[in-house]
């Protein structure tokens, strides 16, 4: 009889299986394809949903108030809570990632694009899952960081876990990805345009046509649910500008100056004080998990003085952007500001850069417009207007993303006639920092973890095929063949099975031999047992189809 029933539930559900296996067995068709964007996109839109929900729940539970007026309620908040709750903060999440991610960091944007280069397309789910409560803690209990970073790496989460399930190939699990992406930052600033064209230009790296329809389903869909809760309404509400500031250009090509010389101290600050805190780290000696405690207490410290730090600082742009803090106030909280960005990233307490280097962008052109105003009032300056150019000019600059920062930028205020100074400021900031710092604030951050994916693919994509993968192994070796292999392992000559092929394809170009023995090592480092010999026309092969593949999905 249960024979029967199973039976007869696997017949109702024929008709769902039937596709699922279609599509593991031959990939998606075009409109299977642009069905599961649009649904990759709803998921990820309502997970980006519930996040900053729950930042707005739990800073209320703990503040009192929400992020939108937590800066305007801070004289009620006891001093113990603005120093304590980012010390309890930290400690919940060293412990947290000290738990369940095997090197202590939150994994972040940087981490998405790694997955998309690399790991076909997808990040790891255990320590991703770890890393957004952590950045919900941080950005909930006094972390100044962004909530836009976080709910990337959602969105790359929910994208993975549907390629594992379809099984796709690497191209269609980084399409999907990019799908995923595009509708959690277009739910997060409800900017559809923003957010396809940051998943193109930050994440996947190209603009191949073949994934455009699908990414723009995805961020429409993510802007849809976003609209829906929220209402068709942009997130800052600004003054009318002043439609003659064309004039100004001069001003605001001086501005992208300033801005790119913000961007450049922010990275360079962030990672010298990552610098720092590891080497205090090994000389005091004190535990992984207790470092973003120590990041949260001297957070607490600032927050007694300048609340403003607080999470997100949503409150603090919209002041700047709507011109209601003076010029001393905004050069002093984009300095604080920036200190306290240092300190929570490189405490490793979670949580994203984007929204932070907006505020400290805002901040730098209101008072580059006050400065600027002051000096010439005949012109009839908008230091409004420098703010909002302000506020793209460092974001970009720091994000290397001149594109879709523009159009978040424009898309969070709605002022599309400004789009020109923003377009000036963003530019001429971007080709500064690039030429100062050479590459983005992720791809620096992933060239510290070892991956060199600014060299482009020809380099990086060497870190993607383990020799062991490529291999003959040793089963298949002749006599002979053996025998060779263990003569070149006592000159020395030979791998470890966990090697890449970018340390493989040199000792072929060094080396007069066509085969390199692949061995398990025992515990002095020497080779004890030989798994197979990695053949030059095998690498080869492999590398150029890698090759092959990265320009044909780019094109």
């Amino acid at each position: 009889m249960a024979q029967g029933q199973n039976s007869r539930m696997s017949g109702r559900f024929a008709w769902a299986s039937a596709p699922l296996n279609s599509i593991r067995k031959h990939g998606p068709g075009q409109v299977q394809f642009w069905i599961i964007a649009l649904l990759i996109g709803i998921a990820a839109a309502f997970a980006t949903l519930g996040f900053r929900l729950s930042i707005v729940w739990l800073q209320t539970l703990l503040y009192g108030e929400s992020e939108e007026v937590l800066l305007s309620a801070a004289r009620t908040v006891p001093w113990y809570l603005m120093m304590g709750l980012p010390i309890l903060g930290g400690l919940l999440v060293g412990i947290i990632l000290h738990r369940y991610t095997p090197d202590g960091r939150a994994r972040s944007v940087a981490h998405v694009i790694e997955g998309a280069a690399i790991h076909d397309g997808k990040v790891e789910g255990r320590a991703g899952l770890a890393s957004t409560f952590a950045s919900l803690i941080t950005l909930s209990t006094g972390g100044s960081t962004g909530r836009e970073g976080p709910v990337v790496h959602i969105g790359a989460l929910i994208s993975s876990k549907v390629s594992r399930i379809l099984k796709t190939d690497a191209i269609t699990s980084r399409d999907l990805m990019g799908c995923a992406v595009a509708a959690a930052v277009a739910a997060s600033f409800n900017a559809p345009l923003a957010g396809a064209l940051f998943a193109m230009e930050v994440v996947l790296r190209h603009y191949a046509v073949h994934a455009l329809a699908p990414i723009l389903i995805a961020a429409v869909s993510g802007s849809v649910v976003s609209r829906l809760y929220f209402g068709n309404i942009t997130e800052f509400s600004l003054p009318t500008h002043n439609q003659d500031f064309y004039v100004e250009l001069p001003a605001f090509i001086l501005l992208g100056v300033v801005s790119a010389l913000v961007a450049v101290a922010l990275i360079r600050a962030i990672f010298w004080a990552e610098d720092l805190g590891d080497r205090a780290q090994a000389w005091i000696g004190f535990p992984n998990w207790l470092r973003p405690a120590i990041a949260g207490a001297a957070l607490g410290v600032i927050a007694l003085k300048f609340p403003h730090i607080i999470g997100v600082g949503y409150e603090t742009m919209s002041d700047a952007l709507t011109g209601e803090l003076v010029l001393i106030s905004a050069i002093v909280f984009a300095v604080v500001k920036g200190v306290a960005v240092v300190i929570t990233l490189a405490g490793r307490m979670g949580g994203g850069i984007f929204s932070p280097a907006m505020m400290m962008g805002a901040l730098t052109g209101l008072a580059f417009g006050g400065v600027a105003v002051a000096i010439f009032p005949s012109v009839q300056g908008d230091e409004t207007l420098y703010a909002m150019a302000g506020m793209g000019a460092v974001a970009a600059a720091v994000l290397g993303a001149p594109i879709s920062t523009t159009l978040i930028v424009i898309e969070l205020t709605g002022d599309w006639q400004a789009g020109l100074a923003v377009m000036v400021a963003v530019s001429i900031a971007t080709a500064l920092t690039s030429s100062m710092v050479h590459r983005s604030f992720f791809l620096t951050q992933l060239e510290r973890l070892g991956v060199h994916l600014a060299d482009g693919p020809h380099n990086y994509l060497l870190t993607k095929y383990c020799v062991s993968d490529i291999m003959r192994k040793s089963e298949r070796l002749k006599s002979s063949t053996q025998k060779r292999m263990w003569k070149l392992i006592e000159q020395g000559i030979y791998l470890d099975a966990s090697a890449t092929l970018k340390t493989a394809m040199p000792m072929f170009d060094h080396g007069a031999q066509k085969q390199i023995p692949i061995v398990h090592l025992g515990g002095q480092g020497t080779a004890t047992e030989l798994s197979g010999a990695l053949y030059y026309v095998d690498a080869l092969k492999t590398y150029n189809q890698a090759l092959s593949d990265a320009s044909k999905e780019e094109h």
